[in-house]
């Protein structure tokens, strides 16, 4: 109800889309947000004189409520779409990927392994009903069509440098909407078409807060939500900063492991339920080149010595200027010791790595490195995964409560956080 006032605590782009369409409805929102600026992992920063992205990102075709947004902010031309390659390190050398003569060409894999890998992967891009891949492990899954030799070559190094210990207790409905994404981004079998934005995702988190505050909502940065207060079933309002406010209604969009520490007065069984979420960390390494690291956007990477899923190099997707950008991603559980090693170790191991992946590189062409962490940046998603969730909106009055985790089967992104983010919006709005 336009009356109400209504508190979003968060604004990273599930938190904005909430706010962008109160605003739509004619509600007056308020953001809070901790860190001192908007977009939680897609906010940028200054890598010496570049405004970049902390973590990288991409868009694909199927994006829709990003473009949706694009298109009523006024920002369609901005949007740019570039035919990108990808690779694979294997067995000390850098091979084509993709596409299926890429596929025929990879040393690696007999013929057999080959024909099922690639029929695993057309016919994913094709499936439409997720269903009857919620129950099912993703490994076994994957392991049925691929065969071992293809799983131990293409998959298994992707599971456990990103998963480690919870590698056999992934949704098959989750990888399977990871695969269709990429797959249903390009113009035919050969060609992929992936896309960025003019100026980064600091052109769509400008203008969604310029909407939001001309049409009268608040954003606040450096505000920490310490307590959302309950009482007699109702939400009263939020603590931030030793300070109350009053809300009606109260829309978290922050991590779901936070919520026991901000909503202590919640019954036990939700409190334990929040907290036994498990998450994947990220440590992000940001890399400046003089000199190109490859022709491909991504590179997988499968090395015994190499503790990585992959190397992307952004600026292949998107120019940026005499700058080559390279993100390494570094996945784990936030509890696992790896973690705690100093910025230095991962610094020392992206250099190491990207020298040993195009030998012509040396320590002259690294112009600059950066390294960014975000403790909850990937839910686990288990078989038969929103069965183990509450409800968004719960038995408290005035109370939504959502992450990146409710996006299942699809993985967390741009397009899936404001998308969620704008239907929250419309039901918290009756």
């Amino acid at each position: 109800m336009k009356g109400e006032r209504i508190a979003v605590i968060g604004a990273g782009p599930m938190g904005l889309g909430v706010a962008y369409q109160l605003v739509k409805l004619g509600c007056v929102p308020v953001v809070f947000e901790a860190d001192d600026r908007v977009g939680g992992m897609t906010a940028t920063f200054d890598f010496g004189g570049l405004d970049i992205e902390r973590y990288y990102h991409f868009h694909c075709i199927s994006d829709s409520s990003f473009l949706d947004v694009l298109n009523e902010l006024g920002l369609d031309d901005k949007m740019q779409w570039v035919e990108t390659s990808m690779g694979y390190y294997y067995q000390g050398k850098l091979q084509s990927w993709g596409n299926p003569m890429a596929l025929l060409q990879f040393s690696g894999l007999d013929i057999i392994a080959k024909f099922r890998y690639g029929l695993h992967a057309f016919l994913s891009t094709r499936r439409k009903d997720w269903k009857p891949l919620d129950s099912l492990e993703a490994t076994s899954w994957i392991k049925r069509w691929v065969g071992r030799q293809a799983y131990d070559v293409l998959w298994r190094k992707l599971f456990e440098y990103k998963f480690y210990n919870y590698s056999s207790d992934l949704s098959a409905a989750w990888i399977w909407s990871r695969i269709r994404r990429i797959g249903r981004s390009r113009y035919n079998l050969f060609r992929e078409k992936l896309g960025y934005l003019q100026g980064g995702s600091a052109t769509l988190l400008h203008a969604m807060e310029t909407y939001i505050e001309h049409g009268g909502g608040k954003l606040h940065v450096s505000s920490l939500v310490t307590k959302v207060v309950i009482s007699e079933g109702s939400v009263k309002g939020v603590y931030v900063g030793g300070e109350f406010h009053p809300f009606d209604k109260v829309v978290s969009t922050i991590p779901l492991p936070y919520i026991p520490s901000i909503i202590p007065d919640l019954p036990a069984n939700l409190l334990q339920t929040f907290l036994s979420v498990k998450n994947i960390a990220v440590v992000c390494v940001i890399v400046k080149l003089k000199k190109k690291l490859s022709s491909n956007f991504w590179l997988n990477v499968n090395d015994p010595d190499m503790d990585i899923p992959g190397l992307i190099e952004y600026t292949n997707l998107r120019p940026l200027g005499k700058d080559h950008i390279v993100y390494a991603p570094f996945y784990m559980p936030g509890e696992h010791p790896k973690y705690q090693d100093t910025d230095q170790i991962f610094l020392n191991k992206v250099k190491s790595y990207i020298k040993v992946v195009n030998p012509v590189l040396c320590d002259e062409d690294f112009s600059q490195m950066h390294v960014s962490r975000y403790r909850y940046a990937q839910p686990v998603c288990g078989p038969g995964y929103l069965d183990t969730l509450p409800p968004v909106s719960l038995a408290i009055k005035g109370l939504w409560v959502a992450d990146t985790s409710y996006y299942y089967p699809e993985d967390r992104g741009i397009s899936e956080g404001i998308g969620f983010g704008r239907t929250l919006a419309r039901n918290c709005a009756k």
